[in-house]
């Protein structure tokens, strides 16, 4: 990815676009139901290219077959409903309406798409590169600099460290720890036992990260609840860092955006 000083990267987290726009939807799974959300998710795209006007776009999907996350650990994700089978059966309809309007889709096998993404992002923001990632994942408010930005498409917001600040009381750099003690119910991700958000954020002051916090002896029933659950909560912590180091063999100049 050379000569990344200019580039400005939309980033779509499409499975995030594509589900949230048709649970909106009214009515039952159907393929009357995939069409509509196939016309939204496309004018949501084309929104997007429009208010970000980058020079440079990809959509990126879930890749087939078991993460690394899987092998580590068995439960990740475990209890999610199902994509519904209509909208499964027709993803690649969604893929061709957005080729269609100048924006191709990739995935990887075996790499979920939230590392493929921060991967991405990462490596244009190494090279002095802008990236923007659309999408309501709150796992990429970990990414964010002065070179990568969440945007919330549905409220036409982007995402800064001041509102991770306002809306879970740490910094971006903290998230991953904050959530690591609590836990990510969104990937079936246990924390600490008796942890809620605000303990953890006033622990995260106190002690600026997990892993001094574990160092400490920590009083009380919460430095018991520690001491008995560092290793869940170190798991949780590596399960919940994306990688920003994949190696995913895609040149980026298939990925110009000519609008």
């Amino acid at each position: 990815m050379s000569n990344a000083s200019q580039i400005k990267f939309l980033i779509f987290d499409a499975l995030n676009l594509i589900r949230r726009v048709y649970g909106a939807q009214p009515g039952d799974d159907s393929p009357e139901k995939v069409t509509s959300s196939i016309s939204t998710c496309t004018s949501s795209l084309e929104r997007a290219l429009m208010e970000c006007n980058p020079t440079h776009a990809v959509c990126v999907f879930e890749g087939e077959g078991k993460s690394w996350r899987h092998e580590l650990y068995a439960d990740y994700k475990a209890g999610r409903s199902p994509m519904p089978k209509d909208l499964q059966s027709n993803l690649k309809k969604f893929k061709t309406s957005f080729f269609d309007h100048g924006v191709s889709s990739v995935s990887f096998p075996n790499i979920e798409a939230d590392d493929a993404i921060a991967t991405l992002a990462s490596k244009v923001a190494n090279q002095e590169g802008n990236a923007t990632i659309l999408s309501t994942d709150k796992s990429f408010f970990q990414l964010l600099s002065s070179r990568i930005v969440v945007r919330d498409h549905f409220k036409s917001q982007d995402i800064d460290a001041s509102y991770v600040k306002e809306k879970f009381g740490v910094d971006p750099g903290q998230l991953i720890d904050l959530l690591a003690l609590t836990g990510d119910s969104t990937n079936n991700i246990k924390g600490v036992p008796t942890i809620g958000p605000k303990t953890a954020v006033k622990l995260l002051t106190r002690f600026g990260s997990l892993e001094k916090l574990l160092s400490e002896s920590v009083e009380g029933k919460t430095g018991e609840n520690l001491r008995k659950h560092k290793e869940n909560a170190l798991l949780a912590k590596n399960l919940i860092q994306l990688k920003t180091d994949i190696s995913l063999g895609i040149n980026l100049k298939t990925l110009r955006y000519i609008s």
